[in-house]
C-alpha cells in the first residue's frame, strides 16, 4: 500500500518528462520508456541496496534545464548533453565513494541551497505558464499574459485548481488526477485523438547509449557538469533527509546509510543517461508511502514494480498535451517556494545572495547562471564586510570557477 501510493504521487513523470525533454528533440516515445526504466532502476537499487522507502525518477527543474538551458538555449546536441548528465553522475559516484559529500553539502551555506530550491521552482513556474498559453511573449515587454478565451489556457488553470484542491483534501495522485482530467477534457475541447491505452513498449533504440561523453568534454561544459552536480547533490541529500525524518529513521539526526542512499542516486543518474533521460533523483513524494506506513526498501521496491508496468500505456502517455502536464509543473513549483521562509533575511550577506540566485535563474531562463551569480555575489559581499572566514573553502573554489568561466571561457 504504501508503495502504490509512492507511485500514485510521482507517475505523472511519465507524462511531464517526455513532454520536456521532447521539446529538446529527443524521441518521446524512446524518453517515455527510458524515464519508466530509470525510475524502476533506481527505485530498485534503493529498495534493495540502500533499504529505504524512497522512490526515484528523473527530477523535475533539472529535466527542464536539460531541454530549455542547455539543449535549446546554448544549442547543444541533446546526446552531448546526455553525456554532462553522464559525468556529472560519474562525480556524484565519486563523491559517495570517497564520503565527500558531507564536506561538500556543509561547505555551502544553507541560504544558497535553499535559493537554488527556489529559483528551481521559479523557473519550472516559467516553463508551465509558457505551456498553458497563460504567459507569452512580447517585444515590448518580453513577456506578457496571453490569451484566457483559448481552450488550453482555460483547461490548464481548471487543471491546476484541482490539483491543488485535491492535495488539500489528501487525495492520493492528485497530481495523476490533474492530468487524466485535463486530457481527458482536451478530446471534446482541444482536438486531441484518441490512440488506445496498452500496446508493447516502444523501441528504446533511438535513445539508448546515445549520449556522447567525448562531446562533452570537447564543448567545455564544465559549468553545465557542475550545475546538474550541484543540484543533484542539493536535491538529493535534503529529499533522503526530509524523508528519512518523516519516517523516523534518523539516529540522533543523521542516516546510518546516507552514503548508500547516495550511492544509488549517482548509480541511477549513470544508468538513466545511458538510457536517454536526464538527472534521477529522489523523489520528495515518497513522504506520501511513508505516511501510508512505509518503513523499509520494499516500498521502493512496488514502485520499481510499477513503474516497469507502466511501460504497456504508452499510448495513454503519448496523448497528453502540454497544457495538461503544465498544472502539475505550476504545482510543483508553488510547493519549491515554500523554503524562501528559511533565509535569514536580516542578513544581507546571507539574503542579497539567496535573492539573486532565485531571480536570476528564471530571467535568464538558466540555472547556471543563477547558481554563478548567487555564489560570486556570496564570496565578495562577506570579502568587502570583512567577514571573508564565514566562508568555507568549498564556496571560494565554486566561486572561482565562475569567475574563470565569465572571464575566459
Amino acid at each position: 500500500m504504501a508503495g502504490l501510493t509512492t507511485f500514485l504521487t510521482m507517475a505523472y513523470i511519465i507524462f511531464v518528462n517526455p513532454t520536456i525533454l521532447g521539446d529538446a528533440g529527443m524521441p518521446k516515445d524512446a524518453v517515455f520508456v527510458a524515464t519508466c526504466l530509470a525510475a524502476a532502476i533506481g527505485s530498485l537499487i534503493m529498495g534493495l541496496y540502500a533499504n529505504y522507502p524512497i522512490g526515484m525518477a528523473p527530477g523535475m527543474g533539472l529535466n527542464a534545464y536539460f531541454a530549455y538551458a542547455v539543449v535549446l538555449g546554448m544549442g547543444v546536441p541533446w546526446q552531448t548533453a546526455l553525456g554532462a548528465v553522464f559525468l556529472s553522475g560519474c562525480l556524484f559516484v565519486l563523491v559517495s565513494v570517497l564520503g565527500l559529500r558531507e564536506m561538500i553539502v556543509n561547505g555551502i551555506p544553507p541560504s544558497l541551497r535553499t535559493a537554488i530550491s527556489v529559483g528551481l521552482g521559479m523557473f519550472l513556474a516559467l516553463i508551465a505558464l509558457k505551456s498553458a498559453g497563460l504567459v507569452v511573449a512580447n517585444p515590448a515587454t518580453m513577456v506578457t499574459a496571453g490569451d484566457l478565451h483559448k481552450a488550453p489556457a482555460l483547461m490548464a488553470i481548471f487543471g491546476f485548481m484541482l490539483i491543488v484542491t485535491l492535495d488539500r483534501l489528501k487525495v492520493k495522485g492528485a497530481i495523476l488526477i490533474g492530468i487524466v482530467a485535463v486530457t481527458v477534457l482536451s478530446f471534446f475541447f482541444g482536438d486531441n485523438k484518441y490512440n488506445g491505452l496498452v500496446s508493447a513498449p516502444p523501441p528504446i533504440a533511438p535513445t539508448l547509449l546515445q549520449l556522447d561523453v567525448p562531446a562533452a568534454l570537447s564543448m567545455g561544459l564544465l559549468n553545465v557538469v557542475l550545475v546538474f552536480f550541484l543540484v543533484e547533490l542539493f536535491d538529493a541529500t535534503g529529499t533522503l533527509m526530509g524523508v528519512a525524518n518523516r519516517a523516523g529513521l534518523l539516529v540522533e539526526g543523521k542516516m546510518k546509510r546516507l552514503n548508500k542512499a547516495l550511492l544509488s542516486d549517482s548509480v541511477a543518474i549513470v544508468a538513466g543517461s545511458a538510457l536517454g533521460t536526464s538527472s534521477t533523483t529522489a523523489y520528495i513524494e515518497s513522504a506520501a508511502g511513508v505516511q501510508a506506513g512505509g518503513r523499509t526498501g520494499l516500498t521502493a521496491v512496488t514502485v520499481a514494480v510499477l513503474f516497469l508496468a507502466c511501460l504497456f500505456i504508452a499510448p495513454l502517455a503519448g496523448v497528453v498535451p502540454a497544457y495538461a502536464t503544465a498544472p502539475a509543473l505550476l504545482f510543483v513549483a508553488c510547493l519549491m517556494l515554500r523554503e524562501l521562509g528559511e533565509i535569514d533575511w536580516s542578513d544581507t550577506t546571507e539574503s542579497v545572495p539567496a535573492a539573486i540566485t532565485a531571480l536570476v535563474i528564471p530571467f535568464t531562463y538558466s540555472i547556471a547562471e543563477g547558481i554563478a551569480f548567487g555564489f560570486i555575489t556570496y564570496a565578495v559581499l562577506k570579502l568587502t564586510t570583512g567577514r571573508a572566514r564565514e566562508v568555507k573553502p568549498v564556496v571560494w573554489i565554486i566561486a572561482a570557477v565562475f569567475v574563470f568561466r565569465f572571464a575566459y571561457l
